[in-house]
């Protein structure tokens, strides 16, 4: 603050007219000038030796346009920015350069002791990175270059979290993923620390469009399964931190494929006080779509653009602004459908004639500001300012007339493969008006302070959820003229022997209105050390968060909670000649209920619901190692989790409708192993590997498989390149997750139906040319590129026939229901083009 009041002064002296300023504009200037002028950096420190392990002092020390000189202790002390590959070099006359490039994450404090010498031998480039933080913490990193370049029918961070154990993804035309038995909204998503959100009426992956996070502007991606620390929010289940990258020089790349595109741009100033990117993008999923077994007009438009951009008001001083805007239309009008079922001796068909339409459209408005001020080396003050604005509409009307018949199997007959015999004939109308608009605010305070190696981290935090919801939404069956009445009805009668006399009712209906609002408080304070247990390394890590809120609205009885969460970690690396590292982590894990978790299946808030609670506990190994000389990793990890207050759910594709009501309790416990590293020499692959079980007991029925009991998975992704043209690139993608309930009706007891889903099983496979490669010169009009690659992908190689839900159709006179599946995408072709400018 010194520095920039005089500063100031000597501006005012040279410049005598800005005192003719009004009054009030210099105190706006005086009162903004510490809000908005704070940065991203971190702090890189050591000392500097010989090889006789003497102090070298004035030891030059350089990166960037900030500078340095060691002390007689041969001590030094460097602010470096954050988030990106800063090159450090340490220069003096009597001894050898030595550089080393750092990526270090924002108000991180990094100890290097270089030791420099006297011979003439060049000593070569070292790089380092914050994996050592990871590692500790049980943060899994995934580098950004291969997330834009292993990219899946449903392209995104996403696409690589589902071959990740414990990770969840059965549904290709999803960005949704369940974590170790949680379900969607158990997962937190952060954008440069800023918290980020989802719309909520969506109900089916080919809806979804999008996700939030643009990986073309990707810097760092850092995914945890549990037992994560306090800083992070109130969630059961895990929590994906993603840093978009400040640019340090001008460039344009894009992506184009028969899917959509997109288009990013990032650029710096001359004086580097201001940068920003900058992406567009644009999906259509019409081939996916088109390729089910729905014969449909398909017209979906999802497009977005984001932006991050800063400005460096000083060395100390920066503004950060994160902003994005979403439009998804979703216009279906399905036309006809036949589904095959059944046995080899009783084959059976669902032949569906559709009239109607369905037209939904999402649009989302996203902007946040992020400032933080250095006081000193170790303190540092973060405000963070966000709003979410969702407008949301989900209209159809659709009339499904079904033919349910046995099929003709005789090989060789030219009716081969109709449907003879008719066991079922009915018709189903599906009418909704459904409408949302929510407006999300946030304001936070966040900070840290490093005591002599301790780091003390806090936080204070502000939300106002102001939701608008309006449900219109009905459902009518009948089967040959009879309508079909809701199961639960009283008097049912023996239709069509007998006549029903009473009222026509829907089968299902829901109707309501809420005018909701939530008020959020959230506080954090934790303390993480790294220390030493004689020659072994140790890691600590203590916090309690507290989380007040308070539910009111319209016609709603205002009601308030508070709960506390302490977490703790441990870590410790033996001095052991393997490099071998134990982890514990652990704590009472929170879930205060967001608006869909209030709201139960007829549309009523329940303001009296509590926060889900679970005591989870982490046991983890890693174990690096080497093979045919490259770096291999193992990680395993076993976990156990004790719920109580659990709000039952029934997962639809993926739309999630709660109970509104804490009438479970549940557990979850499981082992998780990954392998990765350089299984083909310069690129990065991964095995793994993970095993499931969780139950719930609703009201003391007893206990029965949760939603989300997906017992066993394995994932791969794989790279490679052909030696002799290492050009031409390769990656496989491989899923096999064994089924999870989830076959029965929406409306049914779910101790009734414990029938499970087939297992999900889905390889990718991707090929690509590099045509310019950015590291070798060309001329003539390969010179306009800095890369320029074509690839070629199928998705779903092997045509596997997976299935998300089933429809439930019946017969009116035996009174059986029949579950036809509904399957996800076949074999899709995807062809590719990628470029840089």
């Amino acid at each position: 603050m010194l520095e920039i009041a005089l500063h100031l002064k000597q501006h005012f002296l040279e410049n005598k007219n800005l005192l003719k300023i009004k009054p009030f504009l210099l105190l706006t200037l005086f009162i903004l000038l510490p809000i908005i002028g704070f940065s991203q950096t971190a702090t890189l420190k050591g000392i500097i030796l010989d090889k006789n392990n003497l102090p070298v002092q004035n030891v030059n020390i350089k990166a960037g346009d900030n500078g340095t000189t060691s002390n007689d202790n041969g001590f030094y002390l460097i602010k470096i920015e954050a988030n990106k590959d800063i090159a450090v070099e340490f220069t003096h006359l009597n001894f050898k350069k030595i550089t080393a490039t750092f990526n270090l994450k924002n108000g991180e404090s990094f100890e290097f002791n270089p030791v420099l010498d006297t011979q003439i031998e060049q000593i070569e480039t070292i790089v380092i990175t914050s994996t050592e933080r990871n590692r500790v913490e049980g943060v899994t990193t995934i580098k950004p270059e291969i997330i834009r370049t292993i990219q899946g029918a449903q392209p995104g961070v996403e696409n690589l979290l589902k071959t990740l154990p414990g990770v969840n993804i059965s549904n290709e035309l999803s960005t949704q993923y369940s974590v170790r038995g949680g379900n969607f909204d158990e997962n937190l998503v952060y954008v440069n620390e800023i918290e980020v959100y989802r719309p909520f009426l969506i109900r089916s992956g080919q809806q979804e469009g999008l996700s939030f996070v643009n990986t073309d502007l990707v810097q760092n991606v850092e995914f945890s399964a549990g037992g994560f620390q306090a800083k992070y929010g109130d969630k059961l289940s895990s929590v994906l931190d993603i840093t978009y990258r400040s640019p340090i020089k001008f460039g344009v790349s894009a992506d184009l494929s028969l899917l959509g595109g997109s288009v990013s741009a990032e650029a710096i100033s001359k004086d580097s006080k201001f940068s920003g990117v900058i992406g567009l993008r644009y999906r259509d999923n019409s081939l996916l779509v088109e390729a089910k077994e729905t014969e449909t007009n398909y017209k979906p438009k999802f497009a977005d653009v984001q932006t991050y951009l800063t400005y460096k008001f000083s060395d100390k001083f920066h503004l950060n602004f994160l902003g994005n805007a979403s439009i998804n239309s979703y216009n279906y009008q399905p036309q006809t459908r036949q589904t095959n079922f059944g046995t080899l001796t009783n084959p059976l068909a669902l032949l569906v004639y559709y009239d109607g339409q369905e037209k939904d459209k999402y649009q989302t408005y996203f902007g946040a500001f992020k400032a933080n001020y250095f006081v000193s080396d170790d303190l540092t003050l973060k405000l963070i300012a966000s709003q979410y604005h969702t407008t949301e509409e989900e209209y159809f009307d659709i009339l499904a007339q079904y033919r349910l018949g046995e099929v003709n199997s005789n090989i060789g007959d030219e009716n081969l493969g109709e449907v003879e015999f008719s066991e079922g004939i009915g018709s189903q109308l599906n009418h909704a008006r459904n409408d949302l608009d929510a407006l999300i605010t946030n304001v936070e305070h966040k900070g840290s302070y490093n005591y002599n190696d301790n780091l003390l981290e806090w936080s204070v935090k502000y939300t106002h959820e102001d939701i608008r919801d309006r449900i219109v939404e009905w459902e009518v069956i009948d089967s040959a003229g009879f309508s079909i009445n809701p199961p639960n009805i009283d008097n049912f009668n023996e239709q069509p022997y007998e006549a029903y006399e009473g009222p026509l009712v829907p089968f299902q209906n829901v109707r309501a209105t809420n005018n909701t609002k939530i008020d959020r408080i959230q506080a954090y304070g934790q303390w993480s050390k790294r220390s030493e247990i004689g020659n072994h390394e140790v890691f600590y890590n203590a916090g309690v968060r507290a989380h007040s809120w308070t539910v009111s609205g319209k016609g709603i009885e205002s009601n308030s909670q508070i709960v506390l969460s302490p977490r703790a970690q441990f870590a410790i690396k033996p001095d052991w000649e393997k490099d071998m590292l134990f982890r514990l982590s652990g704590g009472l894990y929170y879930q205060p209920p967001f608006y869909r978790e209030v709201r139960d299946k007829n549309g009523v808030v329940n303001p009296n619901v509590k926060a889900q609670k679970s005591v989870h506990i982490v046991l983890g190994n890693e174990y690096s190692f080497k093979i045919w000389e490259r770096p291999f990793k193992l990680v395993s990890e076993g976990y156990y989790k004790n719920m109580s207050d659990v709000n039952p759910y029934t997962l639809d594709n993926v739309r999630i409708r709660y109970e509104a009501d804490n009438i479970a309790k549940a557990y979850a416990y499981g082992l998780d192993f990954r392998l990765n590293g350089e299984f083909v020499p310069g690129t990065e692959s991964w095995f793994s590997f993970g095993y499931l079980k969780t139950e719930e007991n609703i009201n003391n029925q007893g206990y029965i498989s949760r939603p989300t009991d997906q017992r066993l998975k394995f994932g791969v992704l794989f790279q490679d390149y052909m030696p002799n043209i290492p050009d031409l690139k390769m990656y496989l993608n491989l899923v096999y997750n064994t089924g999870v309930p989830g076959g029965s009706p929406s409306y049914a007891n779910p101790y009734d139906y414990q029938e499970r889903l087939p297992d999900y099983k889905r390889a990718d496979i991707g090929l690509s040319y590099v045509i310019i490669n950015k590291d070798k010169t060309y001329s003539g009009w390969k010179q306009k590129f800095k890369e320029l690659s074509v690839g070629f992908q199928i998705f779903n190689m092997f045509d596997v026939q997976n299935s998300i839900t089933n429809t439930w159709v019946r017969d009116v006179y035996s009174k059986r229901q029949y579950s036809i599946p509904n399957y996800l995408t076949p074999r899709v072709f995807n062809v590719r083009v990628g470029m840089q400018f």
